[in-house]
């Protein structure tokens, strides 16, 4: 198994075991007991994506742990596949989110939901192995959509471009 997949299995491994253990002398949880892990609860359902006003994919996303943890996948139009997992840790107050493609390519965001929108940032690399910053904003819309627009820094943030502008749209029953 390739280095990277293994890392990506044990950290994913380690996170979900974390997340499940309650902390020591905690009571046990019905239901995710801080308010702020459901600022992205927007987000929860089925979902046709659209970029351009072409079907880009289909994502589903769901609560786990109690409501405390939200689970992403992903199925692109054109084939390519992910999940994440998607939390609020209160020893941080930050939002996270862990993105794995496929092949084992990750995407480690961090940072908050503030005026209506979620906004996770974090450090990468490119397909060249260059740094990269990303930067991901989740609009929840008053139309019941959500708006997904993904940006990419090569110059630590001083300028950005985009490289996703998608649209959700609930799936009909």
């Amino acid at each position: 198994m390739r280095t990277s997949v293994r890392n990506t299995l044990l950290i994913m491994g380690v996170l979900v075991v974390l997340l499940a253990t309650p902390a020591l002398g905690a009571e046990p949880a019905h239901g995710c007991p801080n308010d702020k892990a459901h600022e992205f609860d927007f987000w929860i359902g089925e979902w046709d994506v659209y970029a351009h006003e072409k079907l880009a994919g289909t994502n589903s996303i769901q609560p786990i742990l109690d409501g405390c943890v939200l689970q992403e996948m992903w199925k692109g139009a054109q084939g390519s596949a992910g999940s994440s997992f998607n939390f609020y840790n209160p020893q941080t107050g930050k939002w996270h989110q862990f993105w794995v493609w496929r092949n084992g390519t990750t995407l480690d965001l961090s940072g908050s939901f503030q005026d209506g929108k979620m906004i996770l940032e974090g450090a990468g690399k490119d397909r060249d192995g260059k740094k990269i910053r990303n930067r991901i904003t989740w609009y929840d819309r008053e139309d019941g959509t959500v708006r997904q627009h993904w940006e990419q820094s090569r110059d630590n943030g001083k300028t950005w471009q985009t490289s996703f502008d998608g649209v959700y749209r609930r799936k009909a029953d």
